[in-house]
């Protein structure tokens, strides 16, 4: 049963759509990727298990995706990142789980960054799904074709299809100006809590190679991952589900 209706926060002039489900703590904090929503099938098993847990849970779309207000065009990981710190300091209370998946991966690493700074520590654990941080310097910028080049010159955008949806992608030149200004693989990433990576080694859209450079970044005692050999992208099939929901249960415990 999908969750009842969400309730609005406005950042920035972004209508925020969020859900929020009471319950103990640490609690869960959910993060979509590129153009997928809080509705998705990762999110909504999240919410199943939380609910049966009796754990708080919280989840939101970022501005143009799902519920939120906003276009898809307008946004950068800097705006997407506020909105979701903004989430997160409005709703949610004590120690939490960020559970990131793709690009909710590298806005969580943005997140526990944000919050050390403003001296907020509450970021128990983390558990990252074929974490694509920096994926525009990394994974976008070095492929670009001679065409891509010149619609992000000339139209300040490329589009490219979409395996996931009929709508295609949509890149824009401030996303990729704007993802070099939020990289976090440029050395030492000190999260300050556990992290539990999960990447298929199937991933056509985020390789392997980027998970390992990233778990090789993170402190050596805190970081577990987890190889699925037929793994792909979405990790969205029943075993990916219950390994995903292991991970989250077995940081619970470590951290709670």
């Amino acid at each position: 049963m999908t969750a009842s209706a969400p309730v609005f926060l406005d950042v920035d002039g972004s209508s925020i759509a969020v859900r929020q489900a009471p319950g103990a703590a640490p609690g869960i904090v959910w993060l979509g990727g590129y153009k997928s929503d809080m509705l998705g099938t990762k999110a909504e098993a999240l919410s199943a298990w939380t609910s049966r847990e009796g754990r708080a849970y919280l989840r939101h779309d970022y501005s143009g995706h799902g519920e939120s207000g906003g276009d898809f065009s307008d946004g950068t990981i800097s705006k997407w990142l506020a909105q979701s710190l903004a989430v997160f300091r409005r709703f949610s209370v004590g120690k939490q789980i960020l559970v990131g998946s793709s690009m909710g991966a590298w806005i969580a690493l943005r997140m526990v960054q944000e919050l050390r700074k403003a001296n907020d520590d509450r970021v128990a654990g983390m558990v990252l799904l074929a974490p694509a941080p920096d994926f525009t310097v990394e994974l976008i910028e070095p492929t670009l074709t001679d065409a891509q080049r010149h619609d992000l010159q000339e139209k300040g955008f490329f589009a490219e299809p979409s395996d996931y949806s009929d709508q295609p992608y949509i890149y824009t030149r401030a996303l990729i100006e704007d993802g070099r200004a939020n990289r976090v693989m440029t050395g030492p990433i000190d999260t300050h809590c556990p992290v539990h990576i999960l990447q298929g080694l199937a991933d056509p859209d985020v390789p392997s190679g980027h998970a390992l450079k990233l778990a090789a970044l993170l402190p050596a005692d805190d970081v577990t991952l987890s190889l699925i050999p037929d793994g792909d992208h979405r990790l969205s099939r029943p075993e990916d589900l219950d390994l995903l929901l292991r991970a989250v249960g077995d940081m619970v415990a470590r951290v709670a």
